[in-house]
């Protein structure tokens, strides 16, 4: 079979363009013919010549949010699931996006369910997202599912604004300080250098510091690049390692500044959020516990899930294994308690959710205002390590004339 892109127009007049895979051009056309549509064009495909990474494709969870919306919209409106993916194809900016929603929609043109061809592509579509949509083809309410996949997809492409922008002035100032350094050490250094030989004498151990250091730069500065590429590209697979990722993720919790506290409150309302999502939307509550264990971000969060997915089969509560976990305060096991006992847990979950979301967006501030003075002590103490360093020795020289 060859694939074929195609123009086409319906009975009322609205043009569509896509692919199919058939034996032949008469194929693509009794295709279109039998669904009604008026064949306008039918060409090959021919093989896109791009150099395309597939490593680095990846879908912003905001044009996630914005598919799941629309899809939403179009199918409240009585447009069939077929025809809304055919015009989301058209209008979705995002190439890799574009492709997986062609490839959805031939799956879903072969008589497959829209969560079982969700499925098929886990890059992008995570497991939150395929649940919710089984859920809502099963209890024949997707469109208000799509909308609450996509509401938690916002909510939490909201939380890693609020995290990013926190970073994006600590991270400037740790690279305008190394750059000062390296230009200093680099360029500075090896003046005075000159100078001191012209001196003689023993230089001040402070000196000997950023000497050895300037000829480390000058000397070797392709090793120095290469190992900081080298530890990155480490750091990186260990992190995402079987054995690295628990050590990660429970190191996290414990940094301090405010900001194993951070990374604590975010895992808490992504958990609480997610977990409102999928009850609300009908999924099973096992499968649900399971989902949002895998979602949470955190192994601490994932490792309690397990008990409370445990005590659940044993007829338990959810609130009762939370209480052992150390990542989640009691003010969360009570609550979800209280939502237990009264039937309302995604309601709960869902003001647990939006207290921490707040609790968030007041700690970044706070680190944030902390950080900056360190910040500044930090380039402060570089530059003036690297100066005094250079002084030294002529001061030396000076009492010596005295």
């Amino acid at each position: 079979m060859s694939t074929y892109v195609f123009k086409a127009m319906d009975v009322a007049g609205v043009k569509a363009r896509g692919e199919i895979e058939a034996d032949s051009k008469q194929a693509v056309a009794d295709q279109l013919k039998s669904r009604g549509m008026i064949v306008l064009e039918v060409a090959d495909k021919h093989a896109s010549r791009e150099i395309e990474l597939s490593f680095l494709q990846r879908v912003k969870a905001q044009d996630l949010a914005v598919f799941s919306r629309q899809l939403a919209t179009m199918i409240t409106s009585g447009m069939s699931i077929l025809r809304a993916l055919y015009v989301l194809e058209e209008q979705t900016e995002s190439k890799f996006l574009k492709d997986t929603i062609i490839a959805v929609r031939k799956d879903v043109e072969a008589g497959i369910s829209l969560s079982d061809a969700f499925e098929r592509h886990p890059k992008v579509f995570n497991p939150l997202f395929i649940a919710m949509t089984r859920a809502g083809e099963a209890g024949g309410v997707l469109e208000s599912s799509l909308l609450r996949v996509a509401n938690q997809l916002e909510k939490d492409a909201s939380l890693r604004r609020q995290i990013r922008s926190a970073m994006i002035y600590p991270i400037m100032v740790v690279t305008f300080a190394v750059g000062i350094m390296m230009a200093l050490v680099a360029f500075l250094v090896p003046v005075f250098e000159g100078v001191f030989k012209q001196f003689g004498g023993e230089l001040p151990a402070i000196t000997k510091v950023s000497v050895a250091l300037s000829h480390a730069v000058t000397g070797y500065w392709y090793a120095i690049f290469g190992g900081a590429i080298g530890l990155a590209i480490a750091f990186v697979k260990w992190k995402s390692s079987k054995w690295g990722r628990p050590q990660w993720d429970r190191f996290r919790l414990r940094v301090p500044m405010k900001i194993g506290a951070i990374v604590q409150e975010v895992a808490i309302a992504r958990w609480s959020r997610t977990l409102a999502s999928l009850t609300s939307a009908g999924v099973p509550l096992l499968l649900a516990l399971e989902i949002t264990g895998k979602t949470g971000g955190n192994i601490a969060v994932e490792e309690a899930m397990d008990g409370v997915i445990a005590s659940v089969k044993r007829g338990g509560t959810i609130a009762a294994p939370l209480a052992n976990a150390p990542v989640f305060p009691t003010m969360v096991t009570h609550m979800v308690g209280v939502g237990e006992e009264t039937g309302a847990l995604d309601t709960m979950l869902d003001k647990i959710a939006d207290f921490y979301e707040d609790r968030v967006d007041a700690s970044v501030k706070a680190l944030t205002s902390i950080l900056e003075p360190i910040m500044i002590i930090v380039i402060g103490a570089i530059v003036g390590f690297i100066v005094v360093s250079m002084y030294m020795p002529l001061f030396t020289v000076y009492n010596h004339i005295q």
